[in-house]
Protein backbone atom coordinates (compact mmCIF):
# COMPACT_ATOMS: atom_id res chain seq x y z
CA UNK A 1 0.00 0.00 0.00
CA UNK A 2 2.79 2.43 0.88
CA UNK A 3 4.54 1.53 -2.39
CA UNK A 4 1.37 2.40 -4.31
CA UNK A 5 1.29 5.90 -2.89
CA UNK A 6 5.03 6.31 -3.31
CA UNK A 7 4.65 5.57 -7.02
CA UNK A 8 1.44 7.50 -7.58
CA UNK A 9 2.06 10.61 -5.50
CA UNK A 10 1.58 13.07 -8.37
CA UNK A 11 -1.55 11.34 -9.62
CA UNK A 12 -2.97 11.30 -6.10
CA UNK A 13 -2.11 14.97 -5.65
CA UNK A 14 -4.20 15.89 -8.68
CA UNK A 15 -7.09 13.47 -8.19
CA UNK A 16 -9.58 15.77 -6.48
CA UNK A 17 -9.18 18.40 -9.19
CA UNK A 18 -9.82 16.06 -12.12
CA UNK A 19 -13.32 16.74 -13.47
CA UNK A 20 -14.19 13.13 -14.28
CA UNK A 21 -12.56 11.61 -11.21
CA UNK A 22 -12.49 13.55 -7.93
CA UNK A 23 -14.18 16.89 -8.61
CA UNK A 24 -17.65 15.87 -7.40
CA UNK A 25 -16.22 14.16 -4.33
CA UNK A 26 -14.18 17.27 -3.57
CA UNK A 27 -17.25 19.50 -3.85
CA UNK A 28 -19.44 17.32 -1.65
CA UNK A 29 -16.74 16.81 0.97
CA UNK A 30 -16.07 20.56 1.07
CA UNK A 31 -19.75 21.22 1.72
CA UNK A 32 -19.76 18.67 4.54
CA UNK A 33 -16.66 20.25 6.12
CA UNK A 34 -18.24 23.68 5.92
CA UNK A 35 -21.42 22.39 7.51
CA UNK A 36 -20.02 20.34 10.37
CA UNK A 37 -16.58 21.56 11.40
CA UNK A 38 -16.25 23.89 14.38
CA UNK A 39 -15.31 27.44 13.42
CA UNK A 40 -11.67 28.44 12.92
CA UNK A 41 -9.13 28.64 14.45
CA UNK A 42 -9.94 25.15 15.70
CA UNK A 43 -7.05 22.67 15.67
CA UNK A 44 -7.45 19.87 13.13
CA UNK A 45 -5.44 16.74 12.49
CA UNK A 46 -5.48 15.76 8.81
CA UNK A 47 -4.63 12.13 9.50
CA UNK A 48 -3.55 10.37 6.31
CA UNK A 49 -3.79 13.71 4.54
CA UNK A 50 -1.45 12.72 1.72
CA UNK A 51 -0.52 15.58 -0.62
CA UNK A 52 -2.10 18.22 1.60
CA UNK A 53 -5.16 19.12 -0.46
CA UNK A 54 -7.47 19.36 2.55
CA UNK A 55 -4.75 20.68 4.84
CA UNK A 56 -4.34 23.74 2.62
CA UNK A 57 -8.11 24.08 2.16
CA UNK A 58 -8.48 24.21 5.95
CA UNK A 59 -5.45 26.44 6.55
CA UNK A 60 -6.73 28.93 3.97
CA UNK A 61 -9.91 29.22 6.06
CA UNK A 62 -8.03 29.93 9.26
CA UNK A 63 -7.82 26.49 10.86
CA UNK A 64 -4.66 25.35 12.65
CA UNK A 65 -3.76 22.11 10.85
CA UNK A 66 -1.34 19.25 11.36
CA UNK A 67 -0.92 16.81 8.47
CA UNK A 68 0.24 13.23 8.90
CA UNK A 69 0.75 10.44 6.37
CA UNK A 70 2.68 7.20 5.88
CA UNK A 71 4.05 8.07 2.43
CA UNK A 72 7.26 10.12 2.26
CA UNK A 73 6.51 10.95 -1.39
CA UNK A 74 3.09 12.38 -0.54
CA UNK A 75 4.52 14.27 2.42
CA UNK A 76 7.14 15.78 0.10
CA UNK A 77 4.36 17.00 -2.21
CA UNK A 78 2.52 18.44 0.78
CA UNK A 79 5.59 20.29 2.07
CA UNK A 80 6.22 21.79 -1.37
CA UNK A 81 2.61 22.94 -1.56
CA UNK A 82 2.75 24.51 1.88
CA UNK A 83 5.99 26.29 0.98
CA UNK A 84 4.33 27.76 -2.10
CA UNK A 85 1.12 28.78 -0.33
CA UNK A 86 0.40 32.38 0.73
CA UNK A 87 2.20 33.31 3.93
CA UNK A 88 -0.81 33.35 6.25
CA UNK A 89 -2.12 30.08 4.88
CA UNK A 90 1.26 28.40 5.33
CA UNK A 91 1.53 29.80 8.87
CA UNK A 92 -1.66 27.95 9.80
CA UNK A 93 -0.04 24.59 8.98
CA UNK A 94 1.52 23.58 12.29
CA UNK A 95 3.32 20.46 11.06
CA UNK A 96 3.67 18.00 8.17
CA UNK A 97 4.96 14.73 9.57
CA UNK A 98 5.06 10.99 9.02
CA UNK A 99 2.73 8.93 11.22
CA UNK A 100 0.68 5.76 11.20
CA UNK A 101 -3.06 6.16 11.89
CA UNK A 102 -2.75 3.30 14.40
CA UNK A 103 -0.10 5.16 16.39
CA UNK A 104 -0.61 8.85 17.04
CA UNK A 105 1.59 8.79 20.14
CA UNK A 106 3.34 11.95 18.95
CA UNK A 107 0.21 13.83 20.02
CA UNK A 108 -1.05 14.14 23.60
CA UNK A 109 -4.58 13.23 24.65
CA UNK A 110 -7.19 15.80 23.67
CA UNK A 111 -4.94 17.67 21.22
CA UNK A 112 -7.45 18.40 18.45
CA UNK A 113 -10.94 19.77 17.97
CA UNK A 114 -11.48 17.68 14.84
CA UNK A 115 -9.76 14.88 12.98
CA UNK A 116 -9.95 14.04 9.29
CA UNK A 117 -9.28 10.42 8.37
CA UNK A 118 -9.96 10.45 4.63
CA UNK A 119 -8.08 7.32 3.66
CA UNK A 120 -6.43 5.25 6.39
CA UNK A 121 -9.49 3.25 7.43
CA UNK A 122 -10.02 1.72 4.00
CA UNK A 123 -6.41 0.55 3.96
CA UNK A 124 -6.55 -1.17 7.36
CA UNK A 125 -7.57 -4.69 6.45
CA UNK A 126 -8.02 -6.19 9.93
CA UNK A 127 -10.61 -5.28 12.54
CA UNK A 128 -7.78 -5.01 15.08
CA UNK A 129 -6.04 -2.32 13.04
CA UNK A 130 -9.26 -0.40 12.36
CA UNK A 131 -10.11 -0.52 16.04
CA UNK A 132 -6.67 0.75 17.01
CA UNK A 133 -6.94 3.66 14.55
CA UNK A 134 -10.35 4.63 15.94
CA UNK A 135 -9.11 4.39 19.53
CA UNK A 136 -6.22 6.68 18.66
CA UNK A 137 -8.58 9.10 16.94
CA UNK A 138 -10.78 9.14 20.03
CA UNK A 139 -7.80 9.67 22.31
CA UNK A 140 -6.38 12.72 20.52
CA UNK A 141 -9.77 14.43 20.16
CA UNK A 142 -10.98 16.88 22.77
CA UNK A 143 -14.40 16.44 24.43
CA UNK A 144 -16.99 17.15 21.77
CA UNK A 145 -14.41 16.50 19.05
CA UNK A 146 -15.47 15.68 15.52
CA UNK A 147 -14.25 12.80 13.37
CA UNK A 148 -14.72 12.94 9.59
CA UNK A 149 -13.64 9.73 7.93
CA UNK A 150 -14.04 7.84 4.67
CA UNK A 151 -14.83 4.20 4.08
CA UNK A 152 -14.93 2.33 0.76
CA UNK A 153 -17.93 0.17 -0.22
CA UNK A 154 -17.49 -3.04 -2.20
CA UNK A 155 -19.57 -2.90 -5.32
CA UNK A 156 -17.97 -0.12 -7.36
CA UNK A 157 -14.57 -1.75 -6.92
CA UNK A 158 -16.04 -5.14 -7.81
CA UNK A 159 -17.61 -3.86 -11.03
CA UNK A 160 -14.51 -1.90 -12.06
CA UNK A 161 -12.37 -5.00 -11.45
CA UNK A 162 -14.52 -7.15 -13.73
CA UNK A 163 -14.68 -4.41 -16.38
CA UNK A 164 -10.88 -4.24 -16.41
CA UNK A 165 -9.99 -7.93 -16.12
CA UNK A 166 -13.01 -9.75 -17.55
CA UNK A 167 -13.25 -13.47 -16.74
CA UNK A 168 -9.88 -13.40 -15.02
CA UNK A 169 -11.46 -11.42 -12.18
CA UNK A 170 -13.51 -14.54 -11.41
CA UNK A 171 -10.92 -17.24 -12.09
CA UNK A 172 -8.25 -15.56 -9.95
CA UNK A 173 -10.66 -15.25 -7.03
CA UNK A 174 -10.59 -11.44 -7.00
CA UNK A 175 -14.38 -11.17 -7.11
CA UNK A 176 -14.86 -13.71 -4.32
CA UNK A 177 -12.28 -11.91 -2.18
CA UNK A 178 -14.19 -8.66 -2.53
CA UNK A 179 -17.59 -10.23 -1.88
CA UNK A 180 -16.63 -12.58 0.94
CA UNK A 181 -13.91 -10.68 2.78
CA UNK A 182 -14.05 -7.09 1.56
CA UNK A 183 -10.43 -7.31 0.43
CA UNK A 184 -8.89 -5.87 -2.70
CA UNK A 185 -5.27 -6.51 -3.64
CA UNK A 186 -3.50 -5.77 -6.90
CA UNK A 187 0.14 -6.89 -7.16
CA UNK A 188 0.91 -4.72 -10.19
CA UNK A 189 3.26 -1.81 -9.45
CA UNK A 190 1.58 1.56 -9.17
CA UNK A 191 -1.95 0.17 -8.81
CA UNK A 192 -4.38 0.76 -5.95
CA UNK A 193 -4.03 -2.12 -3.50
CA UNK A 194 -4.42 -3.12 0.13
CA UNK A 195 -8.06 -2.04 0.19
CA UNK A 196 -10.63 -2.85 2.87
CA UNK A 197 -14.11 -2.68 1.34
CA UNK A 198 -17.08 -2.41 3.69
CA UNK A 199 -20.82 -2.99 3.61
CA UNK A 200 -22.70 0.26 4.30
CA UNK A 201 -24.69 -1.39 7.10
CA UNK A 202 -21.44 -2.16 8.94
CA UNK A 203 -20.18 1.43 9.04
CA UNK A 204 -22.25 2.90 11.85
CA UNK A 205 -21.73 -0.09 14.19
CA UNK A 206 -17.96 0.13 13.63
CA UNK A 207 -17.83 3.72 14.83
CA UNK A 208 -20.38 3.29 17.61
CA UNK A 209 -18.45 0.32 18.99
CA UNK A 210 -15.47 2.63 19.46
CA UNK A 211 -17.27 5.43 21.28
CA UNK A 212 -18.44 7.62 18.41
CA UNK A 213 -21.91 8.79 17.49
CA UNK A 214 -22.48 8.79 13.72
CA UNK A 215 -24.40 11.93 12.86
CA UNK A 216 -24.43 11.53 9.09
CA UNK A 217 -23.30 9.03 6.48
CA UNK A 218 -22.95 10.38 2.95
CA UNK A 219 -22.14 8.94 -0.46
CA UNK A 220 -19.04 10.90 -1.40
CA UNK A 221 -20.10 11.31 -5.04
CA UNK A 222 -23.81 11.25 -4.25
CA UNK A 223 -26.04 10.22 -7.12
CA UNK A 224 -23.24 11.07 -9.57
CA UNK A 225 -20.86 8.22 -8.70
CA UNK A 226 -21.45 6.46 -12.02
CA UNK A 227 -21.88 9.61 -14.11
CA UNK A 228 -18.82 11.69 -13.26
CA UNK A 229 -17.56 11.91 -16.83
CA UNK A 230 -20.99 13.03 -18.04
CA UNK A 231 -21.23 15.48 -15.14
CA UNK A 232 -17.86 16.95 -16.11
CA UNK A 233 -19.11 17.47 -19.66
CA UNK A 234 -22.25 19.12 -18.29
CA UNK A 235 -20.14 21.48 -16.18
CA UNK A 236 -18.40 22.62 -19.36
CA UNK A 237 -21.49 23.19 -21.51
CA UNK A 238 -24.04 24.25 -18.84
CA UNK A 239 -22.42 25.34 -15.56
CA UNK A 240 -25.73 26.37 -14.00
CA UNK A 241 -27.28 22.94 -14.58
CA UNK A 242 -24.15 21.30 -13.20
CA UNK A 243 -24.23 23.34 -9.99
CA UNK A 244 -27.91 22.58 -9.48
CA UNK A 245 -27.25 18.89 -10.00
CA UNK A 246 -24.40 18.98 -7.47
CA UNK A 247 -26.77 20.71 -5.03
CA UNK A 248 -29.13 17.76 -5.38
CA UNK A 249 -26.25 15.30 -5.07
CA UNK A 250 -25.30 16.79 -1.70
CA UNK A 251 -28.87 17.09 -0.48
CA UNK A 252 -29.55 13.41 -1.24
CA UNK A 253 -26.13 12.01 -0.29
CA UNK A 254 -27.52 10.52 2.92
CA UNK A 255 -30.01 8.33 1.04
CA UNK A 256 -29.10 4.72 1.99
CA UNK A 257 -30.29 3.47 -1.41
CA UNK A 258 -27.15 4.90 -3.08
CA UNK A 259 -24.54 4.07 -0.45
CA UNK A 260 -23.63 0.60 -1.68
CA UNK A 261 -22.62 1.79 -5.15
CA UNK A 262 -20.67 4.83 -4.02
CA UNK A 263 -16.93 5.08 -4.51
CA UNK A 264 -16.51 6.27 -0.92
CA UNK A 265 -18.69 6.91 2.10
CA UNK A 266 -18.11 9.99 4.24
CA UNK A 267 -18.73 9.48 7.95
CA UNK A 268 -19.50 12.47 10.19
CA UNK A 269 -19.17 11.39 13.82
CA UNK A 270 -18.52 12.89 17.22
CA UNK A 271 -17.57 11.54 20.60
CA UNK A 272 -20.57 9.78 22.11
CA UNK A 273 -22.15 11.60 25.02
CA UNK A 274 -20.31 14.86 24.31
CA UNK A 275 -22.37 17.87 25.29
CA UNK A 276 -20.61 20.57 23.28
CA UNK A 277 -20.68 18.97 19.85
CA UNK A 278 -21.40 21.53 17.14
CA UNK A 279 -24.72 21.16 15.33
CA UNK A 280 -24.62 21.57 11.56
CA UNK A 281 -25.40 24.90 9.98
CA UNK A 282 -28.55 24.88 7.90
CA UNK A 283 -28.08 25.04 4.14
CA UNK A 284 -31.77 25.86 3.50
Amino acid sequence: MRDYYEQSAKREADRLSRPADGAVECELHARALEEYLPPPPARILDNGGGPGTWTLWLAHRGYQVTLTDLSPALLSVARDRVAQAPRQCAANVEAVTEADARDLSAFPDGSFDALLCLGPLYHLTTSTDRGQALREARRVLRPGGLLIATMMPRYMRLVSTVLEHGSAAFTTGAVDLILDEGRYDDPRPGRFTGGYLTRPDDVTPLFENHGFRVRRLLASQGILAWAQQEAAALAHRDPDAYQRLVDIAYKTASDPSIHGMSGHLLVIADLAGAQNAKMPRSRD
